[in-house]
């Protein structure tokens, strides 16, 4: 099977590793994102002779011209960033396929391991599924589901997906190849769906007014290597990486996001509930690592 990689990224380094060992199958070509062009996909292209061909619209006749010379069966995309219109991803006989780190038909769209902390979900999804007109609405070809305990944040999940980017990518690969696939339509799972929108900049900032178990999953949905949720204590921004529920806190009012005690970890935070020990920040020039206090370098 010939396939042309569209790609980015570390789930993308991990999936060319897994692909480019089997040989029967072969990649004919690679795209980078044009914007930022991957180094180690350039790299893996040099050492193993593959064509790279970049553009700034794969949706152009004259990518399109380029591409169709190489006479692929599948176009996968890996995290790419550009929407493959029809004359493209109706290009091989096998058509186009994503893999997409989102349990489909829900979080559809952007950051959505983020989000997935954020809504305080027990799992997250990693599905392969054919590219369509719309934005991840395509049948699904293989999905699988990993769990989210209290001890994970976005790093570990990250690194998760990571691997079963990976794997479940070269498994739908290889359904294809061996004609085993059977799609399940999107509707049939859920009619409506759910889609995220792209978190930027001032998403990071904590609403104290929310609940402890609220605020505990907002600040490890942006831990690192996210943007770290933040806030200011006496005017000065505090950017907070973990967080901690205290068991058997009681629920009572007073003034959300001030600070009410220090603990050998860190801080005590009231909350809009009960209140949240932070246990990882950066303030004042200082950082605070679980009991270590040291100069921001």
């Amino acid at each position: 099977m010939k396939i042309g990689y569209f790609a980015d990224g570390p789930w993308a380094h991990k999936a060319f590793e897994k692909i480019i060992k089997d040989n029967a199958i072969q990649i004919v070509f690679i795209t980078v994102r044009y914007d930022k062009e991957d180094k180690v996909l350039l790299d893996f292209a040099h050492r193993y002779q593959i064509p790279v061909e970049i553009s700034d619209n794969i949706n152009s006749q004259t990518f399109i011209n380029t591409v169709e010379k190489y006479k692929a069966d599948l176009f996968v995309s890996m995290s790419f960033n550009q929407i493959f219109k029809d004359e493209i991803r109706n290009l091989p006989k096998q058509k186009s396929i994503n893999c997409h780190a989102g349990k489909l038909p829900f979080y559809r769209g952007r950051n959505i391991l983020n989000w997935a902390l954020i809504n305080d979900e027990q799992e997250f999804g990693i599905t392969v599924h054919y590219m369509d007109s719309g934005i991840d609405t395509g049948d699904i070809i293989l999905q699988e589901t990993y769990p989210i305990t209290d001890l994970d944040d976005y790093g570990t999940i990250l690194e998760k997906a990571y691997d079963g980017c990976a794997d479940v990518l070269y498994r739908a690969i290889k359904m294809i190849q061996n004609n085993t696939v059977k799609v399940v339509k999107q509707s049939n799972i859920d009619v409506v769906g759910m889609y995220c929108g792209m978190r930027g900049e001032g998403d990071e900032i904590i609403d104290w007014k929310q609940n402890s178990r609220e605020i505990f999953n907002f600040i490890r949905a942006l831990s690192t290597p996210g943007p770290q949720a933040a806030s200011w204590i006496a005017g000065k921004k505090i950017t907070i990486n973990k967080a901690r529920m205290i068991e058997g806190a009681h629920r009572y009012k007073n003034i959300p996001g001030q600070v009410i005690g220090r603990t050998s970890n860190g801080l005590l935070i009231k909350t809009g509930d009960t209140m949240i020990e932070i246990m990882e920040y950066t303030y004042s020039g200082k950082v605070r690592i679980g009991d270590r206090l040291k100069d921001h370098e």
